[in-house]
């Protein structure tokens, strides 16, 4: 217990004890705000990784319509519902089980 009160008196382990617990708990950048921003880098990598692949499909897709005609054709017919004059289009949709 002595040896305890020796240590608050020492004005060294004091300031340095205040010091920490002003930054773990009450500057700016707090342990709180470290955590939250950590996070959000991981989440922005992610989405960053995400988009990165989805730009390279793109990319990809783009290559490949404008060098194949074929393709683009088929491409027009899936995703535009483009038709010839002479054809009829019929769009199925097929629905999620009820619970």
């Amino acid at each position: 217990m002595n040896r305890l009160i020796e240590l608050f008196r020492n004005k060294y382990f004091v300031a340095t004890a205040a010091f920490v617990v002003w930054m773990l708990f009450f500057d700016k950048n707090d342990v709180l705000s470290q955590y939250e921003f950590r996070h959000e880098v991981k989440d922005l990598r992610e989405e960053k990784n995400f988009y990165q692949k989805e730009t390279a499909q793109v990319k990809k897709d783009l290559k490949e319509l404008s060098t194949n005609l074929k393709s683009a054709e088929k491409f027009a017919r899936e995703k535009y519902f483009m038709k010839k004059d002479n054809e009829d289009i019929f769009v199925i949709i097929k629905e999620a089980p009820k619970k």
